[in-house]
């Protein structure tokens, strides 16, 4: 027999980690493509557990610096239209306005599609903090273009804000009206006299509201409305009207004004919620109508029940995966951190926790044999009923969070059970640190070549929920990395799946964006 030390079986070795994360473990530093495009997904320029937003917005510009012009204007593409991202896609855009004017007007477009990112993107570049103070030349004239295009109700609808106003931005670029009524309304806007009589018929029936608020209420955003004093009767008119967004986030609001001492009016505003038309066109976040949901306390029961239809309609695309499927929850003490960061009087009340929980909950739901295992320094025990709601089963994971971090705990676990594994899922932010060693690879990445070894089909997803610049995993033809907390996270999944490992990751998804030609 030939020296088995010399011709043992051959086996992948482990990367060496390269640095170390922000709790101080070896990891992995990510190629400067995938960074970006997690930082896009998953940053909110907020403080994070590990970072605060002075960090995360160096990073961020570091990052930028280090690829092509063309692929920061795709990621800010990408961040918008499939991670549905707001601050983030209108930084990436800024950045290009100085160093490449081309991939700025290539994506203007399609990042920039409503007032608030118009605000948003010269609010940026007014601040200094992308090398430029002004808007410049050609960025004024494509503020101009979306100002020039836009409907009535859209501008009406921008003009909703501040810091900067949409009368601001009109005072900064200086739009040339087409016609009578574009004037009067740019006057409208900014507070100059204009001649009501020349204003859309919308601001006409607004004005006249205004002076005698009776009858019928104008169809004008939400926002244009709370200052006044209004009866039952019109607030229940704004029940009906405003965007399936808008209700969401003014149940309190209609509570406490009395529309919901209506039984009829109850069951009316919970069928719009649960309505699931009305919920794809939304574009709603699963965390958000979890954040709803758990905030019901003081509203009617039919409202709380369609908020638990509706957060099921929002994540019923998640996948039936094949083969055994196992979910690793990373319920450690970093994870109690906002979802979307925190900042002074607007932190999300919704954790990254939550949101982990509530991604394993629908993984099980539509994969009733999958295997749910929650960790921070080790798997903790749980038993998920194939009966519960994935709130309720995202509210058990939820409350275990606390205690270090050791992301190999689910696969050590797995590993010396011999547990046959086909999928594995991670959902973590990845600052895994009791489970490190002075040098060599991340435990994490052994214990997956371990398991690889017995399970030699086995594919691994890493659902990244928070902006960091390192990993636990390298990415390989079977290691896939995910970032972000939108439904776009189920399809990128659902797609893994369908193709057997072998579909693109998000960094070729997002160099396959194409940039129209000008």
């Amino acid at each position: 027999m030939a020296n088995f030390q010399l011709f043992a079986p051959f086996r992948r070795q482990v990367p060496v980690a390269d640095t170390v994360n922000e709790a101080g473990g070896l990891a992995h530093t990510r190629d400067p493509r995938a960074a970006l495009a997690l930082y896009a997904c998953t940053g909110c320029l907020n403080g994070t557990y590990y970072a605060d937003e002075e960090e995360q917005f160096a990073q961020v510009m570091a990052l930028c610096a280090q690829v092509d012009a063309s692929f920061v204007a795709r990621t800010a593409i990408h961040a918008r239209q499939h991670g549905h991202m707001k601050d983030m896609p209108a930084l990436l855009l800024s950045t290009l306005a100085s160093r490449d004017p081309l991939a700025f007007s290539q994506a203007f477009p399609r990042v920039v599609g409503n007032g608030r990112m118009l605000r948003n993107v010269v609010q940026i570049l007014r601040s200094g903090r992308v090398g430029r103070r002004s808007l410049g030349s050609m960025p004024k004239r494509l503020v101009c273009q979306w100002l020039e295009r836009a409907s009535v109700g859209q501008i009406v609808q921008a003009a909703v804000g501040n810091q900067p106003s949409l009368a601001d931005v009109i005072r900064m670029v200086h739009p040339k009206p087409v016609d009578a009524e574009r004037e009067a309304l740019y006057a409208w806007v900014i507070g100059k006299p204009y001649r009501e009589e020349a204003l859309p018929a919308l601001l006409r029936a607004y004005e006249a509201f205004k002076r005698v608020p009776e009858g019928v209420l104008p169809p004008m955003p939400f926002q244009y409305f709370t200052s006044m004093q209004l009866g039952v009767t019109h607030w229940q008119a704004l029940a009906r009207q405003v965007s399936w967004q808008t209700l969401r986030m003014s149940l309190n609001t209609l509570a406490r004004q009395g529309v919901f001492e209506d039984e009829a009016m109850v069951e009316e505003v919970a069928a719009r919620l649960r309505d699931p038309v009305e919920i794809a066109r939304a574009r709603v976040f699963p965390y958000q109508l979890m954040a709803a949901r758990n905030a019901t306390a003081q509203l009617p029961a039919p409202i709380a029940r369609a908020l638990d239809e509706a957060l099921e309609v929002a994540t019923a695309q998640v996948p039936v995966l094949p083969g055994r499927v196992v979910v690793g929850v990373d319920v450690s003490g970093s994870m109690s951190s906002p979802v979307t960061g925190t900042r002074s009087g607007g932190a999300s009340k919704v954790r990254c926790v939550d949101v982990a929980a509530l991604l394993a909950a629908c993984i099980k739901r539509g994969n009733h044999d999958a295997r749910v295992m929650p960790f921070d320094t080790e798997v903790r025990d749980v038993v998920l009923a194939g009966d519960e709601g994935v709130l309720a089963q995202a509210n058990r994971l939820a409350a275990m969070c606390g205690g270090g971090t050791s992301v190999s705990a689910p696969l050590a676990m797995l590993n010396r059970e011999r547990a046959h594994v086909d999928l594995l899922v991670l959902v973590s932010d990845n600052e895994s640190w009791r489970d490190t060693h002075r040098a060599g690879g991340t435990e994490t990445m052994r214990q997956w070549q371990v398991l690889k070894q017995r399970c030699p089909n086995a594919r691994l997803v890493c659902i990244d929920l928070q902006p960091t610049r390192t990993s636990q995993l390298v990415e390989l033809e079977d290691v896939l990395h995910i970032g972000g907390f939108s439904d776009a996270v189920f399809q990128l999944l659902a797609d893994y799946a369908a193709h057997a490992g072998q579909a693109n990751g998000w960094v070729d998804r997002i160099e396959s964006i194409a940039l129209a030609t000008n």
